[in-house]
């Protein structure tokens, strides 16, 4: 009995398994469509990154006379870089809409490779402007997204907040935008990844205990970038009453 149950368990994953890798698949295929529609060049960089490739590795190997042999290598790489190149160019398009949006920096965070310990909306104010909250090995980092001059002193609150329970743990800050000292919105990962690396990972977990009892402060924030048609408006309503 206990046989059959293994082998019916057994069948129920692979099943899913297929299921998840079809759509994985799927995704994929649309992601491709619609970049496609929206980036007329890459099909051109694709196509001609998986022929410079090939064409690089089959001229040194004409050199040494094995150039049938590295042509498969080349295609393969040149295949590789082509998928890279895919997904440098949907990122960049990605974060090209969302750039400006409500609630595009919270939706970047919650998006960031590494073990970051993302807090969103830690303050805010009904016109959209927000301060996040992100904890990892520079020690604590707050990102603001808004208004310049709201968002000055929604961060200065914020930090003031924040130094009392860490004490000398560093405390860095972030304002999303595009002007002098500002942090554009695609370059929010490469940013924090610069910073120094001043805890280890117990004392970020030690960190996170300890600044969890700060709450949140002010309105929620649009789950991800607002639509660009999205009525300003009925948006700042919708947070008042909650």
């Amino acid at each position: 009995m206990a046989g059959k149950q293994d082998k019916e368990a057994a069948k129920q994953a692979k099943r899913e398994k297929r299921a998840a890798s079809k759509a994985r698949r799927g995704q994929l295929f649309e992601a491709f469509k619609m970049q496609r529609r929206e980036d007329p060049m890459l099909i051109p960089w694709m196509v001609g990154s998986i022929v410079v490739v090939a064409g690089v590795l089959f001229g040194i190997g004409f050199i040494f006379n094995i150039q049938w042999t590295l042509l498969p290598l080349g295609v393969v790489l040149g295949i590789l870089l082509a998928v890279i190149i895919f997904g440098r160019r949907v990122q960049r398009t990605v974060y090209g809409k969302a750039d400006g949006q409500p609630g595009a920096a919270a939706w970047a965070l919650e998006n960031l490779r590494g073990k970051w310990k993302v807090t969103p909306t830690v303050a805010a104010t009904t016109q959209l402007d927000a301060v996040h909250r992100v904890l990892g090995h520079p020690g604590v980092i707050l990102v603001a997204e808004g208004a310049p001059h709201r968002v000055k002193n929604l961060l200065a609150q914020e930090k003031k907040r924040v130094s009392r329970l860490v004490g000398d743990t560093p405390i860095y800050d972030v304002t999303i935008g595009h002007e002098d000292k500002q942090v554009p919105l695609k370059k929010l990962q490469s940013h924090l990844t610069k910073l120094p690396r001043n805890l280890k990972p117990a004392q970020v977990d030690a960190l996170e205990a300890k600044l969890a009892a700060l709450g949140s402060r002010g309105a929620a924030m649009p789950k991800g970038p607002m639509p660009a048609g999205a009525k300003m408006r009925n948006v700042q309503r919708t947070i008042r009453r909650r």
